[in-house]
């Protein structure tokens, strides 16, 4: 029998697999199928002019962005149920994701031509938002956990309310941002893969950086106070982090909840709460199940499109629920 450590491991080791499997998949299901080997042929540069035109132009992008994104959202929701030390944290339910669609749709709709603004303007509304819940949350000793998730609450009802206000308000605009509002991959192309990319690579790097404080917060606060360590500075850290992941995720697809919420969770039970082991497991994951909802999106419902947004919560809330019945959560 394999050790606890490396089948923890070997077991994270399969989810990568999975995932390599399941974007082959997802490559070559749609209205036009290919099968693996055409799409290797297409990979390699042997493909035909039809074959490479909808793989690298529509599929390739569609598949990369939300295997991107599913990490993001993972990570982001991983690191937000560490510093508030609750498992119901996630970047929709801390208002951080309402305040990115925010600054992104007053783009969208009040000011398109400054769209190449639009993660910046996504990472300064989420960062908004973040400081609005702490700033409501902020005790006399500091940063109460519970406290956040009221405040976020709060906060989310603000910024959604924001929201419904500028879809009237630019009602003539809204159909161009509908898509992204409802968390869509359509329309989506390698340029916008190139975009999210280098932001992701650095929020993944900078999160496998903090693993040992996420494990600090972990222990809890008595324990993290007595090896002498600034709750606080290590929660504004990880929060910054957790933001910046999500913020750009909104910028390009819109608003897609339960990956941050459900998927860490998922992790938690399959390889424990060691980060170390949690965090490359939340984002194989995250990656498979957004990569799974958007397919399935696509696929099941031809030649509708709807959105991995709708997917995730018509999927993800009874998920949650049945997690909250049966005593996991």
């Amino acid at each position: 029998m394999l050790e606890p450590k490396k089948t923890k491991r070997f077991t994270i080791g399969i989810t990568f697999i999975l995932l390599a499997v399941v974007m082959v998949l997802s490559i070559g299901l749609g209205s036009v199928r290919f099968s693996p080997v055409e799409i290797i042929t297409a990979l390699t540069g042997r493909g035909g002019e039809v074959s490479d035109t909808i793989l690298w132009d529509i599929r390739i992008p569609r598949v990369l962005l939300a295997v991107i994104i599913g990490a993001n959202l993972a990570i982001s929701g991983a690191l937000l149920q560490a510093v508030m030390h609750n498992p119901l944290a996630d970047p929709g339910l801390t208002g951080v994701s309402s305040g990115a669609s925010v600054s992104v749709l007053f783009i969208l709709l009040v000011v398109p031509n400054y769209s190449s603004f639009i993660p910046l303007a996504a990472i300064i509304g989420g960062g908004v938002a973040a400081a609005m819940v702490y700033a409501l949350a902020w005790k006399r000793r500091g940063i109460a956990p519970l406290r956040v998730i009221l405040s976020g609450v709060a906060v989310n009802s603000i910024f959604g309310g924001v929201i419904g206000l500028m879809s009237i308000l630019y009602s003539d605009k809204l159909p161009g941002a509908l898509q992204w509002l409802n968390g869509s991959m359509s329309g989506k192309g390698i340029g916008d893969v190139g975009v999210i990319l280098p932001y992701s690579i650095i929020g993944w790097i900078a999160a496998l950086f903090c693993i040992r404080q996420a494990n600090i917060l972990r222990l809890g606060e008595q324990a993290a106070l007595n090896l002498g360590q600034n709750l606080n500075r290590i929660r504004i850290i990880l929060s910054f982090i957790a933001v910046f992941l999500a913020a750009v995720s909104v910028s390009t697809v819109g608003m897609i909840g339960f990956v941050g919420l459900v998927v860490p969770h998922m992790a938690r039970m399959m390889v424990g709460s060691d980060y170390r082991k949690m965090l490359p497991m939340s984002i194989g994951l995250g990656a498979i199940v957004l990569l799974i909802a958007d397919t399935a999106g696509r696929t099941f419902f031809a030649p509708l499109d709807i959105p991995a947004g709708i997917v995730m919560a018509i999927v993800g809330g009874p998920y949650f629920l049945y997690l909250m019945r049966k005593g996991d959560i």
